[in-house]
């Protein structure tokens, strides 16, 4: 996927989560999607709590053997943040039409969820309508059924709504006995039933707040007269209406394309993410990271849409002069419409693109918080790059490197070195070397260093890396781990620093550490294998 894009100042940042931490996942309703290792999406679910319920797949023991096989496959998961679950489980079954994921079985013939419709007739019905056709005003779509039904059953008996299919002859008995007020029979003029129509449809709209209030009151009036089956009744309907102030975010029902691109710059960086809308239908999350400029924004839109396709409109934070929108015009070859909401549904998807935003990017800033409180810092290590050391039996003796950034592995700017100037088992010395070559070859290039490194092992490899630095002239905070007892190691400390088991801090050491430990493994397994075969 990162391959694809055709950018060269931009780095394409993908919400990659290790599954040994699922814990790394916000704690948002949305949808999660696994992928294997080509990047193909295998499954797409949806969760109130994104972070619960991906855990539980690795969690649980009694996995039926087709879930087994599918969390054998996974190597990494995705997500998408949104405002509910309601949206959420709109969104699933979008993703899960658009991707055909292999273990979404189930759900793949599904069909779409259920409309409001309200009849295009003199005296209109509401009926459920499964597809967006006629000419008729529709409304939803509603994920739960009951909910949908409660509504339609409250809306036709507050205001009396016509329920027969066809306008009879003859006054039918429900119609004789005073159901409803059957323009049948002319209990209710067109004039009047008109007025109540416009009423249910700014209902159904969303413009509820009038109708609450005069209902609570209702509540209260019932209440003082001992009628309390009413006054329930009365609070049935208000939790029914309620439910459609829940703005469908995800699904628009539009006829046009569009992008929403939202962004927040944190520490001269600038971390984006937009959502691709095809005719009203979330189908895609683009995450990138870049550093932050005077036009980064104009600089964005013109390198991705020189390479992509121009929606009808773009839905932006902030404005852009008028040549970049000749410039999208030209691009799409029709008009570009560029958008900067205030209110309404447009403003709630940029805010729900930020909402993303601060759980791909920002998810462990407590973490990363703790880790500069325990250790003393100056400022929360937002780059952190860890070193370990592996061989097998004295053999293929490599060293690794991985960069994590805002806590989350950056594995664009991992690094992996065969060891040159030591021979035999000797970590203590191979981490000097690995160290030693990294920032070198860092200040050499004139690249940016790390806010802190991590050194896998005790004091001994600690005091190596240190020294090495320091041949450098570098002054950047270095630390330790020992696996045995998970004991941090510091310079200024003449003992080992015992942080709390459960502490953020150590538990993002203790990951950082894992991943670099893994890495070393890979590639002097890959080493050996090599051996083996000459």
């Amino acid at each position: 996927m990162t391959a694809k894009l055709p950018y060269e100042n931009y780095k394409f940042f993908h919400s990659k989560i290790a599954m040994i931490d699922p814990s790394k996942l916000p704690e948002h309703p949305g949808c999660y999607l696994f992928k294997d290792a080509t990047g193909e999406i295998i499954y797409v679910g949806k969760a109130r709590n994104l972070r619960k319920r991906v855990k539980s797949y690795f969690q649980k023991n009694d996995l039926d053997p087709k879930t087994m096989a599918m969390v054998k496959r996974i190597d990494f998961v995705d997500f998408i943040v949104t405002d509910n679950e309601v949206e959420a489980l709109i969104l699933e079954n979008n993703l899960i039409k658009k991707n055909k994921p292999k273990y979404n079985i189930d759900l793949k013939d599904s069909k779409r969820y259920a409309y409001i419709e309200l009849t295009d007739e003199k005296f209109p019905r509401l009926l459920v309508a499964r597809r967006r056709v006629g000419t008729g005003k529709f409304f939803g779509p509603f994920v739960s059924a009951a909910a949908r039904d409660y509504i339609l059953s409250a809306l036709k008996k507050t205001f009396q709504v016509r329920t027969c299919k066809r306008m009879p002859k003859k006054p039918c008995l429900r119609h004789q006995i005073d159901l409803c007020q059957a323009p049948c029979i002319g209990k209710i003029n067109s004039t009047e039933y008109s007025d109540r129509m416009k009423v249910i449809e700014l209902i159904l709209k969303g413009k509820t707040d009038e109708l609450i209030k005069s209902k609570k009151n209702e509540i209260l009036e019932a209440s003082a007269e001992l009628d309390f089956e009413h006054a329930l009744e009365l609070r049935n309907q208000i939790e029914a209406i309620e439910w459609l102030k829940e703005k469908q975010n995800v699904q628009l029902n539009k006829k046009y394309d569009e992008d929403i691109i939202n962004y927040i710059v944190r520490n001269d960086r600038v971390y984006l993410i937009l959502f691709n809308i095809y005719k009203g239908i979330l189908e895609n999350k683009q995450e990138f990271e870049f550093d932050c400029s005077d036009k980064f924004l104009e600089e964005f839109l013109v390198q991705y849409y020189s390479g992509n396709t121009v929606p009808t409109e773009i839905i932006l934070p902030r404005e852009i002069n008028g040549s970049l929108i000749s410039f999208l015009r030209a691009k799409r070859g029709d008009k570009v419409s560029v958008k900067v909401p205030k209110i309404g549904d447009k403003k709630q998807l940029l805010d729900l693109v930020r909402k993303n935003i601060e759980a791909s990017f920002f998810s462990d800033i407590e973490k990363l918080d703790d880790l500069k409180d325990k250790l003393h810092l100056t400022k929360p290590p937002i780059v952190i790059e860890c070193f370990d050391i592996s061989h097998i039996s004295g053999t293929s003796t490599v060293g690794s490197m991985v960069q994590f950034r805002n806590a989350l592995p950056d594995k664009s700017n991992y690094r992996r070195f065969k060891i040159r100037t030591v021979e035999g088992i000797d970590d203590t010395r191979a981490i000097g070397e690995i160290v030693r070559r990294r920032y070198a070859r860092l200040l050499n290039e004139g690249l940016d260093l790390p806010d802190l490194i991590v050194i896998d092992g005790g004091i001994g490899q600690l005091n190596s890396g240190a020294r090495e630095l320091k041949k450098l002239g570098l002054e950047i905070p270095i630390i330790s781990i020992a696996k045995r007892l998970e004991e941090v190691y510091l310079l200024e400390l003449a003992f080992p620093l015992k942080l709390p088991k459960k502490s953020k801090a150590l538990k993002l050491i203790q990951q950082i550490r894992d991943e670099a430990h893994r890495f070393a493994i890979s590639y002097s397994r890959l080493l050996h294998k090599k051996e083996l075969l000459k």
